[in-house]
């Protein structure tokens, strides 16, 4: 089994790549169970195996505790995070060979509070990764990249486990501007030249300096194209997570 938590900013597709996942993988076989983790969702495009919601109701925290939507979230996500060996049993009764784990649209929720890495390590102790999603209209500009790298690079220090990305939405850029930022991905050169390019004064620096920083570290970001709506490059985000599976990575990909 193999427990994959979908990571994004809010909008960048979460929810839909977790849908359109999961039915291509179905389609190929495997056994896939979906878990939502987002307490405040209203609609979801997939019916859920496991579900916050049944565990935690936002609209009765906001009642009980006067509080408002964004106070209501951050006490729902620090619930959910009590019930985590409670989720994990489910997890594990449903016997899947791999277990896609739909997060919060408010990525803070997950990735900068202590609930977040507190269900990643008690949820299960099967193999985990994270895919981080880059929303590919946002990142069209090397100033929103380098910003989504380094947010990117903050979800890894936050979890350490290994992580694959993926460039989000890719049916609403042309394709020559998806390559452009795949490039970037595969190239440090390639993207340097693009700061150097487009931006000037403190956001050339500081985007230059930032982008330096997180290659220092080691971490690399070789995205992989994905359209939920298209179904383009699932096979290799499925190859990705094979490897990771297969090969124990502990290291980004």
């Amino acid at each position: 089994m193999l427990i994959i938590f979908i990571v994004g900013t809010a909008g960048s597709g979460k929810s839909l790549l977790t849908a359109c996942f999961a039915d291509w993988l179905q389609i190929q076989k495997q056994n896939v169970a979906i878990v939502n983790l987002d307490p405040g969702v209203l609609t979801l495009p997939y019916t859920p195996d496991i579900d916050a919601r049944d565990y935690v109701s936002v609209q009765r925290l906001m009642e009980q505790y006067e509080l408002g939507p964004n106070g209501a979230l951050v006490m729902a996500a620090d619930l959910i995070a009590e019930e985590a060996e409670k989720l994990g049993r489910e997890i594990r009764n449903l016997n899947s060979d791999m277990v896609i784990v739909d997060t919060p649209g408010q990525m803070e929720l997950f990735a900068f509070r202590a609930s977040g890495p507190y269900i990643v390590n008690e949820l299960t102790k099967e193999p985990k990764a994270i895919i981080y999603l880059f929303d590919s209209v946002f990142s069209a500009s090397p100033l929103n990249y380098v910003s989504n790298m380094f947010l990117s690079a903050a979800v890894y220090n936050r979890f350490f486990v290994p992580q694959t990305y993926v460039l989000s939405k890719c049916d609403l850029l042309p394709s020559e501007d998806v390559n452009r930022i795949v490039d970037w991905s595969a190239s440090p050169e390639t993207l340097e030249s693009a700061i150097e390019e487009k931006l000037t004064g403190t956001r050339r620096l500081l985007s230059r300096d930032m982008m330096h920083a997180i290659y220092r570290l080691g971490l690399r970001f070789f995205l992989i194209p994905v359209s939920a709506k298209t179904n383009d490059g699932l096979i290799n985000l499925n190859m990705a997570l094979e490897r990771i599976a297969t090969e124990g990575e502990k290291f980004t990909t």
